[in-house]
């Protein structure tokens, strides 16, 4: 074998590629931002709609209902309507509407109502919760279709 035909067998290196961790840095960091500022909207709800020991927990249904409100519209804006930076999905959607929404208090306020002798209301607070999330981002994408993509026929 020739010189130059040894030359052209050689395997040359791949070039060097970010590393995972490196290439991750932007989403971890959109998803954080994101996430503070979804809680801190959702704790300041809660600071100004308190829920009285045994009642039903109000600022969480709503903040729950409104944020799968909003992912539904979010989501037709994103699929249908324009191609959006590849952190905003991460952002407002992972971050700032998981912020916002919460299952962890959810669960809690269905605990204390059942500890506070209201069993009966805490399973009214849990069906109500589970059936308007899913109305509310199901009627969201709806309307979010017929308003923004009918109007673009």
């Amino acid at each position: 074998m020739t010189a130059p035909e040894a030359e052209s067998l050689r395997v040359r290196p791949a070039p060097r590629r970010r590393s995972e961790w490196r290439a991750q840095t932007p989403v971890v960091a959109v998803v954080a931002l994101g996430g503070a500022l979804g809680a801190c909207a959702r704790y300041g709800l809660a600071l100004a709609w308190p829920t009285p020991p045994g009642g039903f927990p109000w600022a969480t249904f709503c903040t729950n209902v409104i944020g799968c409100a909003v992912i539904g519209v979010f989501m037709v804006l994103l699929t249908d309507v324009w191609a959006a930076h590849r952190l905003v999905r991460p952002f407002f959607g992972t971050g700032v509407l998981g912020g916002f929404t919460t299952f962890s208090t959810y669960a809690v306020d269905i605990r204390r109502l059942v500890d506070a002798g209201r069993p009966g209301l805490g399973f009214a607070y849990l069906a109500a919760t589970l059936c308007g999330a899913l109305a509310a981002v199901w009627l969201a994408s709806v309307a979010a279709r017929r308003v923004l993509i009918g109007r673009k026929r």
